[in-house]
């Protein structure tokens, strides 16, 4: 009892202590939160004309064109920019080495890939599905044929056991369509 007693009481301090600590760091967080300066605004990306393209795709809305070395607001009202811009093949948006053309190219292949996968997938699914339905046909047509087998085998023994009494007692039919006659 007493040590269910100190168990309690150890658990009570350790709750606290962390309520303590939890309390703590939030108070913490949200005055380092506070204090920390703003982030100075991006410059625009038509100032980073003539540099490099990784210093120009610094910012996230730039374009970088590779012939003309312009860097540019990216086109939001295109998905991909128009060649009057920059050809696809040399503008670059996010990292230097992706080219717009080859970027398209290996997103079509891989899509392609991914709905050809799913398609074989559905048709695999649907064969095993029809050979299974198949191979269940056969195994119940197979048990309806044992089963009749076994009933008329049952209905043979149980007439030939029914003739057997019939004889024994005299009442055996020469014609099987013959009324019996009680005599």
């Amino acid at each position: 009892m007493q040590s269910m007693a100190l168990t309690r009481l150890t658990m009570s301090g350790v709750y606290r202590a962390f309520v303590f600590i939890l309390i703590f760091y939030g108070v913490f967080i949200t005055s380092e939160a506070q204090t920390s300066t703003p982030s100075p605004a991006p410059t625009p990306c038509a100032l980073r004309s003539n540099t490099s393209c990784a210093e120009c795709l610094q910012n996230v809305t730039c374009l970088w064109c590779t012939p003309t070395k312009q860097c540019m607001d990216y086109p939001v009202r295109n998905i991909l920019p128009p060649s009057s811009v920059c050809p696809l093949n040399d503008a670059r948006w996010g990292l230097c080495w992706v080219n717009f053309q080859i970027l398209i190219i290996t997103m079509s292949v891989l899509g392609g890939v991914i709905i050809i996968g799913i398609f074989v997938c559905c048709f695999c699914c649907c064969k095993c599905e029809r050979i299974g339905s198949k191979r269940e046909d056969a195994k119940v047509e197979r048990q309806t044929r044992a089963r009749k087998t076994r009933q008329k085998a049952k209905r043979t023994e149980m007439q030939l056991r029914h003739d057997e009494v019939r004889q024994k007692y005299g009442m055996a039919k020469e014609n099987p369509y013959a009324r019996m006659d009680n005599h």
